[in-house]
Formats: structure tokens, C-alpha cells, sequence
């Protein structure tokens, strides 16, 4: 049974081209290479001595980095193409992470991080316009996952890797391996794939209902946005404030906040193509899944209630990244499946911004709550706003009843 299960797993990686295994190599690689990141607010914090509201504002800054950057990136990509995009995004964001290290004003940092994520996430539309473009047609699905699982493999060896080096080297460490591994992983890129004009039909998408003329129109697809902008938000909290409270609660290293991490990106990759696969050969519909995700993340964030057994950050986590398994990939194919023929593009990005607004708001929020009130309230907001984003699921389905008779 095992070795079915182990024949069945490694089936769903068979059939890509080389391109394709390429690009999700270099994703690996420059993930790895991202260890700035779930230490940043511990860097700011402790090494930097900023208040949790500067904290709070310097986060702000990357996530509207982030989300001009990937605006314009999926722009560039159709005006000139998705490869120049990538290769220019992976340079400059690399030389731009060697010189944030030199950066310690609160002003300078604002701007750094804003500048760097404009740079850096400009690569993420144009990368998978390139996914279109270098899959087979009867790939892409697959070759996203695949993309997807490289991601999370980076982070899963990445934090472990970036604990490692914060207690040999110091956080200066972090910054040169960052900007070495994006300006390595691009090199590889340039010098294995050629440049490849991408298909006239990039993806495909499941048509949503004819009726639906205009994204802005949507309300079924509003509220799914809502949806996602939540269980973002409070997924992101694992990047800004657990850090911090796993060294102010519990005393964790660094290292050990990277193995914590670590483990997130394992049970990511060992476990997501199995239960996609599974779910999908049931049927089971994308928006039940969704709210089962949500819930989880909910209780995964309620669990850390309790405050005085370490333990209890290693059973959070798996509930958190279990429910991450459920909400992201399914959340990602309903708002395809919502969008009309030739409306693709508009619905993808309007969905792609909402997690931009959720780094936003997810790490001012959280800082600012926890400089008020402190832990235990940011955990209970987290929660309840995971319980809300459920029963908004509940009412989506309700309201797609309604169309389908309609």
C-alpha cells in the first residue's frame, strides 16, 4: 500500500519539460535564499531596537512594495516579455538585499524594503506568464504545483539554514546569501532556458457564468476576495509577530524559530500534491475545502492561547500549515474558475493584490496589537477573523445555489 501511495506521489512529477524543471529549481534555490524574511521583524526588534510600531510600518512598506511590484510586473511581461522581467527582477532585488544590510534609519528602511519589494515580486506574475508559456497545455495545472512545492521546499530549508547562519555570522550574514542566491539563481536561468514567446492562450481557465461581464460586478468573487485577503492575513503572521513571540514567550532561538518554519514548508511539500489530488478525484467542492482551511488556521491560532508549554508552537503550526494546504491552491482555482473567457488576466490580478494588502495590514495590525494589548489579544483577533472568513464561505455557497437557479 505504502509503495502504491509512494508510485502514485511521484506520477504527478513525470511528463514536464526541461524548462519547466528549471524554473522550479531556480524558484528553490531563490527561496532557500530568502532567510531575510522570517527574521526581518525579529532583526528590526531586537538588533535594530525599533518599537512594534515602526516594525509595524516598515512591514507596511514591503507590502506595498509588494504589491505595486507585482502589479507592474505583470505588466512589463506583456509589454516586453516575461523572460527580461524575471532576469531584471532576480538581479536587481539580489544587489538591492546586499546593500539593505547598510540600511538602519527607520526612514532608510522604508524606503529600502519598499524599493526592494517593487523589484523583487515584479518576478512572481512574470514567472508564471513563463509557466504558460514553457508547460505543455496539459501541464500547466500540474506545473504551477510544481512551482508551488519548490516554493515551499525554499522555505522550508531556508529559515533552518538562515538560523544557522544568524548564530555564526550574525543578520549581516542573511543579507549576503539572499542577494548571492537570487543573482546565482538568475544566472542559471539565463544561461540554461532561452527566451520562448509565451501562447496565445496562456492557461485554462474554467469559464465562470457568461452574465458576468465585468470583475468589478462580481459579488460572489468580492466576497471570496474578502476570503482570501483573511486567511492571508493571518497566514502572514507567521512572518511578523510568531517570531518575535516565540523569543519573548518561550526564549527560542533563532534556529529553532527556523526549524519551527522548517517544519511548515515540509508538511507543505510531503503533503499538498496528495490531498489536491485526492479532493479532486472525489469532487469535493473547492469552496467546502476552503472553509475547512480557514478553520484550521483559526484553531491553529487559538492553540497558541496557551502560553505555557512550548510544545503547543509545534501542534499550532501543523494546524496552521494544514489549513494552508486546504485555503491556497483551492482558493487560487475558485478564482480562476469564477473568471469569464478573456477575463482571466483581470480576475487573477485582482486576486494576486489581495494578498499585497494582506502582508500590509497583517503586519501593522498584528504589531499594533500586540504593542497595546499584547500577545494573547492578537491571537484572538487572528482567530475570529479566520471564524468570520468561514462563514463568508458559508454564504458564497449560498449565493452560487442562487446563480445556478438563476
Amino acid at each position: 500500500m505504502l509503495k502504491t501511495a509512494f508510485y502514485r506521489y511521484i506520477n504527478n512529477f513525470k511528463g514536464f519539460t526541461r524548462e519547466i524543471w528549471i524554473l522550479a529549481i531556480i524558484t528553490f534555490i531563490n527561496r532557500a535564499g530568502t532567510m531575510v524574511l522570517p527574521f526581518l521583524s525579529k532583526y528590526l526588534k531586537e538588533n535594530l531596537h525599533f518599537s512594534y510600531s515602526e516594525v509595524g510600518w516598515i512591514m507596511v512598506s514591503f507590502g506595498f512594495g509588494s504589491m505595486l511590484g507585482s502589479w507592474l510586473g505583470g505588466k512589463l511581461a506583456d509589454k516586453i516579455g516575461f523572460y527580461r522581467v524575471m532576469i531584471f527582477s532576480l538581479f536587481t532585488s539580489g544587489i538591492g538585499f546586499l546593500f539593505l544590510q547598510f540600511v538602519t534609519s527607520f526612514v532608510g528602511l522604508c524606503i529600502g524594503m519598499f524599493s526592494i519589494m517593487v523589484l523583487a515580486d515584479m518576478f512572481r506574475p512574470a514567472m508564471f506568464v513563463s509557466l504558460g508559456a514553457y508547460a505543455k497545455p496539459e501541464n500547466r495545472t500540474r506545473a504551477l504545483t510544481l512551482v508551488r512545492l519548490a516554493v515551499n521546499l525554499g522555505f522550508a530549508a531556508g529559515p533552518a539554514m538562515g538560523g544557522l547562519i544568524i548564530m555564526g555570522m550574525g543578520y549581516k550574514g542573511l543579507f549576503w546569501v539572499d542577494g548571492s542566491t537570487c543573482i546565482l539563481a538568475i544566472s542559471i536561468f539565463a544561461i540554461l532556458v532561452k527566451e520562448k514567446k509565451k501562447p496565445t492562450i496562456v492557461g485554462e481557465a474554467t469559464p465562470g457564468k457568461s452574465e458576468v461581464v465585468s470583475v468589478f460586478k462580481d459579488k460572489i468573487f468580492w466576497i471570496f476576495l474578502f476570503v482570501s485577503f483573511v486567511t492571508a492575513m493571518i497566514f502572514f503572521q507567521l512572518f511578523t509577530t510568531l517570531p518575535l513571540y516565540h523569543h519573548e514567550m518561550f526564549g527560542l532561538t533563532e534556529f529553532q524559530t527556523g526549524l519551527l518554519m522548517t517544519l511548515n514548508g515540509l508538511l507543505i511539500f510531503a503533503l499538498e500534491m496528495p490531498f489536491v489530488s485526492y479532493f479532486e478525484r472525489k469532487k469535493v467542492p473547492k469552496l467546502k475545502i476552503i472553509l475547512w482551511g480557514t478553520l484550521l488556521m483559526s484553531f491553529g491560532f487559538y492553540l497558541l492561547l496557551i502560553n505555557f508549554w512550548a510544545g503547543i508552537l509545534i501542534i499550532s503550526m501543523i494546524f496552521i500549515s494544514i489549513g494552508e494546504i486546504f485555503a491556497f491552491p483551492f482558493s487560487n482555482a475558485f478564482a480562476l474558475s469564477r473568471a469569464p473567457m478573456g477575463h482571466e488576466g483581470r480576475y487573477m490580478a485582482i486576486y494576486t493584490m489581495s494578498f499585497s494588502t494582506a502582508h500590509i495590514v497583517s503586519s501593522k495590525l498584528g504589531m499594533e496589537i500586540i504593542g497595546h494589548f499584547g500577545y494573547q489579544w492578537d491571537w484572538i483577533v487572528m482567530g475570529s477573523f479566520g471564524v468570520l472568513a468561514a462563514f463568508c464561505c458559508i454564504w458564497i455557497q449560498k449565493l452560487l445555489k442562487l446563480e445556478q437557479l438563476q
